[in-house]
Parts: C-alpha cells; structure tokens; sequence
C-alpha cells in the first residue's frame, strides 16, 4: 500500500511535528519547505497524500496547486489543505477539484492520521481500478 506522505510547509517546527506525527502513524513521509521544493518531489516522483500549507511566502499553497494541475502531477495524488485560516477564502472554490479535504491550524493528531489514512486507501483502490499497479 502506498503510505507516502508530503508535508509542505514554511514553518520548520509545524513540518517536522508532523512529520514525525505521520511516521509514528506508519507512514513514509517527507517534509518541504514551500511550493518549489513540492514541485521539485513531484518531479522525481512522488506519488501520495501532499499536505499543503497555504499561507507561504514566494509560491503559496494555491499558486502550488495551481501548478500542480498544470504540469501534470496530479494524478496518483491528492491534496489535503491544512490553514490557519477558517474558513477558507474562495479560492478554495475555484480549486475544489484539486482538493480532497482541509484541515484547520491548530489540527487534531488522531484525526489527522485517520485523514491521512483514508486518502492513501482511497489512492490505492483508485491505483488498482485503473490496473497501474500489480496484484
């Protein structure tokens, strides 16, 4: 099962607290500092559950989504949006489906791995309904 997980994050303390968070959970994760560095993952790869911060300096998370869709990366993951602002502004309308699901700061660990959880299940029933991964 694909247990991959990105944080992305400005916040160093936020990113390696939930890194460690999703690791006790069983989960391969890895932490970026912003947009580029999501990008830059993707690039080599990276197929998971990303959770995307959206208040970031240079590329925020919604010009990172926004580039996500357009190169292509999309497919084989999905986004979970975790703000610290509630609710989220309209933007999150024009960009719905691109996300799954978001989350407020502060955020609730059990719930948060439960999420995570949920989406790398769905990923893998998506993968196999779609025959891109071996029985």
């Amino acid at each position: 099962m694909n247990r991959n997980v990105m944080v992305v994050d400005d916040d160093h303390s936020i990113r390696i607290t939930l890194k460690a968070i999703l690791e006790a959970g069983g989960f391969d994760a890895i932490a970026v500092e912003g947009g580029e560095g999501c990008l830059e993952e993707l690039a080599k790869g990276f197929h998971g559950v990303i959770i995307m911060d959206i208040m970031m300096p240079g590329m925020d998370g919604w010009a990172t989504i926004g580039e996500v869709v357009e190169q292509g990366f999309l497919e084989g993951n999905l986004i979970l949006m975790l703000t610290g602002k509630y609710p989220p502004n309209a933007k999150v309308d024009s960009l719905a489906g691109n996300l799954i699901y978001y989350m407020t700061k502060p955020f609730d660990a059990k719930e948060l791995v439960a999420t995570v959880d949920r989406y790398c299940s769905l990923l893998e029933d998506c993968e196999v309904s779609s025959g891109s991964t071996k029985p």
